[in-house]
């Protein structure tokens, strides 16, 4: 079965950056918070399933890779 999900920057500012996510580009209604410092994550629902998951670190991912914070961007496995 394969997994699938998509995320793009809402907003940020010194402290922390808001990305929608979900399965689909037309389908990113939920919501996480990336702290910049610690690099942690937050899905702002509170459901931390996999999706949430796996949209946070493929960002953490593109972050270590890149030193900048994506502005959007998809996971498959």
């Amino acid at each position: 079965m394969a997994a699938l999900v998509y995320f793009k920057k809402i907003t940020e500012d010194s402290d922390a950056i808001v990305y929608s996510f979900g399965e689909g580009p037309s389908e990113m209604a939920r919501h996480l918070t990336m702290e910049r410092n610690t690099r942690r994550s937050q899905p702002d629902d509170g459901s931390s399933d996999y999706s949430f998951l796996k949209a946070s670190r493929k960002i953490n991912a593109m972050y270590e890779q890149a030193n900048e914070w994506p502005e959007r961007g998809m996971s498959v496995s």
